[in-house]
Order: C-alpha cells, then sequence, then structure tokens
C-alpha cells in the first residue's frame, strides 16, 4: 500500500476514489510511565516513554487505517495526515486518516510519466508490488 501526504501520486493517474479512510486509537498512559516521565520533564529533553507510547500508537492507527483501504479494494492512500489530541488528563487519541485510491503507473510517453513509474509499467508491477514496500 503506497501512502503519500500529497493530493495526487507522481507519475500515476488515480482511477478510482473509494473515499475517506481511518484509523483511530485512543490511549490511556500507564501511571508508571506517567511519573518517570514527569520527573524527566524536569530536567528538559526527550521523553522516550511517551516517544515509544506515541510512536506505536501511529504504527496502530496506520495499520487500521490500511486494512480498511484494502477491503474497499484501494492500492494507495492519497492526503494522509495525523491528528493527536487529548481526552480528558491521561487519555490520547490518535487518529491516521486519507483518502482511498486505485493508482495506475503512467506509460513512457504518457504526459507525467516517471522513471518510477516507466519502470513498473515495463515490469508489469502495481504501486503495492514496489520492492521495499511493507504492508501494515
Amino acid at each position: 500500500m503506497l501512502i503519500v501526504t500529497t493530493n495526487e501520486v507522481p507519475g500515476h493517474r488515480i482511477d478510482a476514489v473509494f473515499g475517506e479512510v481511518m484509523g483511530l486509537t485512543v490511549r490511556s498512559r500507564d501511571i508508571g510511565s506517567q511519573m518517570l516521565a514527569g520527573f524527566r520533564s524536569l530536567g528538559g529533553g526527550e521523553l522516550p516513554e511517551m516517544t515509544k507510547a506515541l510512536y506505536e500508537s501511529r504504527q496502530e492507527v496506520m495499520g487500521r487505517m490500511v486494512n480498511e483501504a484494502q477491503q474497499r479494494g484501494a492500492n494507495a492512500i492519497v492526503a494522509m495526515r495525523f491528528d493527536t489530541s487529548e481526552m480528558g488528563g491521561n487519555w490520547t487519541e490518535v487518529c491516521a486518516y486519507g483518502t482511498a485510491v486505485y493508482i495506475i503507473p503512467l506509460k513512457e510517453g504518457e504526459e507525467g510519466a516517471t522513471g518510477q513509474s516507466v519502470y513498473l509499467t515495463q515490469q508489469g508491477q502495481q504501486p503495492n508490488d514496489q520492492p521495499g514496500n511493507t504492508q501494515l
């Protein structure tokens, strides 16, 4: 699944739009990490416990968003964004959202084609088949 924050994918044509997809989680902070982070915040700097929790939350919501897009038949998500907010004193909401689409790489000679899209068409691959592209 190709995920981009742009509204278009260079070298690709959006062939179908399946609508908005999202992944959502609400997490509570565990008291131990919260206390440790509180002590660390006195000295300034990064709070590794909170960084880890936010990173894990983002990975979780990305996976949920990708699953929803795949269920609709999409092979890409455009205009992806994250939203994070506090709920109450100890809860954090993390949301990933974007537009599920089906994209087709442009062939050599087509206006807007890129080296990547030409390569994909020559190999008979779709964007979700690209080497190094992992499924969440």
